[in-house]
């Protein structure tokens, strides 16, 4: 019953290859001809994506015929349904048989609030980490050959449904990094708590042996973290090429600050520069990941300058008005609409609820939109 879609998947992993090779010019530096090759190609994988997804997803199938949407009627990816985030809550939103759903990520929220449903199989993991390590590891640039990677989450076995630590694993994985790098665990509450002694023993041997760090976390992990430094009256200065990475919010599990403000105090407290602090954006369904890019030589970067995201290329992101669901102008205000071809074996048009300043091609995130329900990685529960 998947065997189109196995043969999609195939074609996709092809092209992510392919561009691979090509992201110094795939970033926003098309000419005009280069951006249209480079659109057609989107399109068509799209619109064979949208057929297949169509044909064997019937919770889709019933949204997209309400709207009056087939594949017969439509010639443009930007025409494709796009389903709201809030109906992987409700709907089993996948193109594979029961029998095949062998994992689950859950989106980030509350104990109250129900989670999303984002289901897979080994072939769709496979997609989902073809598509997430080579636009990760093009915007961290990491380039130190004996990699030390500090992960402040728990590690996959205790949160199994956790998108973004199976990411975190996978960079572990494909990069060949000690396990011992997640340095965080689940208190009895099931909240994410960081073992603080553990970080700044791998903190400090760095240091001392002059190997540059990769640290990955969320937003409140790096302020439990940042906290627990001025408690103590510590702070370290991380080798130089040291990377930091960054992602979701804060209700629920810390103090809130300005993105500006959590950075400024990253450089203040590890030595890492605004120039090596990257922001990641994602959620458990989508399957591709978008980063941040700030413009500009490394010596002259800010904390306060903006910070545009882009997904990769078999991804594409509109900014649409919440009232009317078009794409906004450049420089206006709007909702998230992902395009995403990794999601092969679910719905590949998802609509979220965040609000953005649409900056070209690429978008400046703001934040949640009022009267969604707060979400994203600082909620995680298992």
């Amino acid at each position: 019953m998947t065997s189109e879609l196995s043969i999609y998947a195939a074609r996709l992993r092809e092209f992510i290859g392919i561009c691979r090779d090509e992201f110094q010019v795939a970033a926003s530096r098309f000419s005009t001809a280069e951006a249209q090759h480079a659109d057609a190609e989107f399109n068509g994988l799209a619109l064979v994506l949208f057929a297949l997804q169509f044909s064997r997803n019937a919770p889709y199938q019933t949204i997209c015929q309400a709207r009056g949407v087939t594949p017969d009627s439509l010639t443009h990816w930007s025409q494709i349904p796009a389903v709201p985030t809030a109906a992987f809550k409700e709907l089993e939103l996948t193109c594979l048989p029961p029998e095949a759903l062998t994992h689950v990520f859950h989106s980030s929220g509350t104990t109250e609030q129900r989670p999303s449903w984002h289901f897979h199989n080994a072939e769709s993991l496979a997609v989902y980490e073809a598509s997430l390590w080579p636009w990760f590891w093009h915007n961290l640039q990491f380039t130190s050959p004996d990699l030390r990677l500090v992960v402040l989450t728990p590690p996959p076995a205790q949160v199994p449904h956790s998108s973004l630590v199976h990411m975190f694993d996978t960079i572990r994985r494909r990069a060949s990094a000690d396990a011992s790098a997640f340095v965080g665990r689940l208190s009895q509450d099931r909240s994410w708590v960081l073992d603080f002694e553990s970080t700044a023993r791998l903190m400090e041997s760095s240091g001392c042996e002059s190997k540059p760090i990769l640290l990955l976390g969320t937003a409140f992990s790096f302020v439990h973290l940042l906290d627990e430094l001025e408690s103590k009256k510590l702070s370290f200065q991380l080798p130089p090429s040291s990377r930091v990475m960054e992602t979701g919010g804060y209700k629920g599990r810390s103090r809130s600050l300005p993105k500006a403000q959590l950075h400024e105090l990253i450089t203040e407290r590890l030595g890492v520069p605004a120039s090596d602090i990257i922001c990641e954006y994602g959620m458990s369904e989508l399957c591709s990941q978008a980063y941040d890019q700030v413009s500009g030589e490394p010596s002259r970067i800010t904390h306060h300058a903006s910070r545009i995201f882009h997904f990769p290329p078999w991804a594409r992101a509109q900014i649409v008005s919440p009232e009317t669901g078009r794409e906004v102008a450049d420089g206006e205000t709007g909702l998230i609409r992902v395009f995403d071809l990794a999601n092969v074996f679910s719905v590949l048009a998802v609509q979220t609820e965040d609000l953005a300043i649409r900056r070209g091609d690429g978008f400046e995130l703001l934040g949640r939109a009022q009267m969604a329900e707060p979400r994203g990685c600082s909620l995680m529960t298992v």
